[in-house]
């Protein structure tokens, strides 16, 4: 039987939780309480949870009465219900929220019109259910279709007047009606967009009508004159003209013109001003009535805009920490960039990331991990200023914004924060200490914007990484190159192997006691078409860190364990082919099983393959590193220590790896006729090997006196450049061919 928990914290901490939990949830449903739009979850067509104001919106007295109805019931009839769902099931079958306006039922029949807004709880699981926001737009339709039947009634006054009516913008005819056309001899809609001047029969005329109206209009009066206007066909005709400014206070809202043939109303000169007193009365009347709609449907825009705002504050604040998040960052950045232009502040950005934070997660889990977070957030707020800004922008990532702060300034908040980060963080039974990595940019030296400085100070936060960890490093320009070059790299490298830009070299290894060739490294060389041939040194971390290793990786070993194969078998002696391992290959999984599957693809002997590890590598997990030799070993695969002697390696370990071959660094070999330290290392290094029955191989061999000093200590293999450089396939094949017809090589 399992052991029963008697711990009363445990019992304790339950409890704690399922207080916590309850708090949770009654504090969620007095937000549902309280918001100003129904809220609905539905799952299996079944209304599961709302709040009191769906239900309200549905004419329930309390959200318990349309607990448990059918959500078919909302909608005036089921084709409704159905057209509505097929719409809706397509956007959010793809994680997108459906916005929609229809028309729906309340409990009593009645039909209403409603603003949705819904959206999958799991788009990958439809059976988990929906939520739904809705609203009641009933009294925003009424007044749309007001506002309709006002505008309408407006086009059949203008359409049905007896008088040319205008309305002009910056002297430029936006709408007029066809009695003005007609007046002018134009067909319909011909004078749409057209300016003013096309009317008047001279330039100057023109001009001297906008200095006569600018005034009047300007104290908000209308103007009234005799103009003479220029029709279509060139002739001249005359007529009154009225017009008012429709806003004085804002010329840019254009004028309203009324627009007479003198002769008609000098024949009938009483009907035409108890015309135009009709007509002004009735645009007044319906001006006021288009005001009243105008204030409602602001009122009523108003309302929806603050509820808009308490929405817009929740999504300006991170969810876990409190902290804002980067679109309140982004907007108090604008602004105290601005400031700063204009002050000639400085201002600087702080970028800081957590190190090796994935291990509290992988170790302990996202919750302590969270906790963690929160801890941290307190201490950063508490460290810098009232006016400084600190963001989160998502896992162990935060951004500082530092108002009126320079370099000096940013330096000391920076040390601060290392100090604030170091102290123990207590999560429970747990006792946990984080150290940052920190980056920092200033303004304006280093960018003008959020998203210049960010990437400025996420590059410095990155050497911070690189130099060590538990740091804060400046931007600078050498910064930014190495940060461009790297991601020209990265880019370029995802493509170097569809584009066949990679190649094999292979450095000869020589036995010390034959002097024949007994095995070759297989080097890997990059040569691009723009940038060149580019270093290993330099793309090999590029990448390890962008996970291209591991093909790459796999097409090195596939491809030197091809060749040694087509070279055996175009009667070349059996050598061993020597490949390096890095540490991310080293680690995966599938790593033995992908070496036998090449192995077997090529029909080449197991024991002809040499898996190179670094002493680092090896040593970093001794245990699993003693797991994965071991099964390599069994498929017959061997195993050797490279660049032996740079790191620390325990002798108890090193004689359980199932190796049979140290390669002593060049390091030690390049002063080892010169140097006693160098001296007594490598032979220390070959004494050892032989005690424990291990081959020895030097690399970096350049002169005779080098070789020379390793065959008299008793070195087995030795590899360099005094030997011969690492060469293309054929050119090695040549190589060997050659020191076994004893022609001596002519490449060194």
């Amino acid at each position: 039987m399992p052991a029963i928990n008697t711990d009363p914290d445990a019992h304790t901490s339950r409890r704690d939780t399922l207080a916590q939990l309850r708090l949770a949830l009654r504090e969620q449903q007095v937000v549902l309480d309280s918001a100003g739009v129904g809220i609905v979850f539905i799952k299996h067509r079944t209304i599961i949870r709302c709040n009191q104001r769906f239900a309200q919106i549905y004419g329930y007295a309390e959200a318990a009465d349309i607990l448990g109805s059918t959500s078919v019931s909302l909608y005036p009839d089921q084709a409704a219900f159905y057209t509505l769902g097929k719409a809706a099931f397509t956007v959010m079958a793809q994680g997108l929220t459906y916005k929609s306006e229809i028309q729906m039922k309340r409990r009593g029949g009645e039909l209403f019109w409603s603003h949705l807004t819904g959206k999958l709880v799991n788009p990958a699981d439809t059976n988990e259910g929906s939520i739904w926001i809705i609203e009641d737009i009933s009294e925003q339709k009424a007044a749309q279709a007001q506002l309709q039947s006002v505008l309408t009634e407006q086009n059949l006054i203008l359409d049905n007047a007896m008088v040319g009516i205008v309305f002009l913008r910056g002297r430029t005819l936006t709408r007029c009606n066809k009695s003005f056309e007609n007046l002018l001899g134009y067909e319909a809609g011909e004078l749409h967009g057209s300016s003013s001047r096309k009317w008047y029969l001279t330039e100057q005329e023109w001009r001297d009508a906008a200095r006569q109206w600018q005034e009047p209009f300007a104290a908000g009066q209308a103007f009234e004159g005799e103009v003479l206007l220029r029709k279509k066909d060139g002739s001249a005709i005359h007529c009154e003209v009225r017009a008012k400014a429709i806003d004085p206070n804002h010329p840019d809202a254009g004028s309203i013109w009324i627009t007479m043939d003198i002769t008609a109303r000098k024949k009938a000169e009483t009907e035409l001003l108890q015309a135009r007193a009709g007509l002004e009365k009735l645009v007044e009347l319906r001006t006021q009535e288009l005001r009243r709609t105008v204030i409602a449907l602001e009122r009523k825009a108003a309302e929806q805009k603050e509820a808009e705002a308490h929405i817009q504050h929740l999504a300006h604040f991170d969810a876990l920490t409190g902290l804002p998040n980067r679109l309140l960052l982004n907007d108090r950045c604008q602004h105290a960039l601005s400031v700063a232009q204009r002050g000639q502040q400085p201002v600087a950005l702080i970028f800081l990331d957590l190190d090796h934070f994935k291990n509290i997660n992988d170790s302990l889990g996202h919750r302590v991990g969270d906790e963690v977070l929160v801890e941290l957030a307190t201490r950063l707020k508490a460290t810098v200023r009232e006016q400084d800004t600190v963001s989160r922008l998502g896992g162990d990532e935060f951004i500082l914004l530092l108002p009126d702060t320079d370099a000096v300034g940013a330096a000391s908040v920076a040390k601060k924060l290392l100090q604030a980060a170091l102290m123990p963080i207590q999560i429970e039974q747990h006792e946990l200490t984080v150290t940052p990595s920190i980056g920092i940019a200033l303004y304006p030296k280093d960018g003008t914007d959020l998203d210049t400085l960010s990437r400025c100070a996420d590059a410095a936060m990155y050497r911070a990484k690189g130099e060590g960890r538990n740091s804060y490093r400046f931007y600078t320009p050498e910064i930014q190159a190495h940060s461009d070059r790297t991601l020209l790299l990265d880019n370029a490298l995802r493509r170097a192997l569809a584009r066949d830009q990679l190649e094999l070299h292979y450095q000869p290894q020589i036995s010390m006691a034959t002097g024949q060739t007994v095995g070759a490294e297989a080097l890997l060389r990059w040569h691009h078409p723009e940038l060149g041939d580019v270093s290993p040194t330099e793309f090999i971390p590029i990448s390890e860190s962008s996970g291209l290793i591991l093909p790459i990786g796999e097409w090195v070993i596939r491809t030197a364990v091809k060749q040694l194969a087509a070279w055996i078998e175009r009667g070349m002696a059996p050598i061993t082919i020597a490949v390096n391992l890095s540490a991310v290959q080293f680690r995966h999984a599938d790593l033995p099983k992908l070496i036998s599957t090449i192995l077997a693809d090529a029909a080449l002997a197991p024991q002809l393959l040499e898996l190179e590890l670094t002493e680092g590598v090896a040593m970093t997990h001794p245990q699993g590193a003693i797991a994965v030799m071991d099964d390599l070993h069994l498929r017959g695969v061997r195993m050797s220590i490279d660049d032996f002697g740079t790191g620390y390696s325990s002798l108890s370990y090193l004689k359980r790896f199932q190796v049979y071959k140290l390669k002593i660094d060049q390091s030690f070999v390049r002063d080892i006729t010169e140097d006693p330290d160098d001296k007594a290392i490598v032979g220390a290094i070959i004494s050892m090997a032989n005690s424990l029955g291990l081959k020895t191989i030097a690399e970096g061999v350049e002169t005779e006196g080098q070789l020379e000093f390793l065959r008299t200590r008793g070195c087995d293999e030795v590899q360099g450049y005094y030997l011969s450089r690492p060469l293309p396939a054929e050119a090695f094949e040549h190589f060997v061919q050659n020191q076994a017809s004893g022609t001596p090589p002519k490449q060194r």
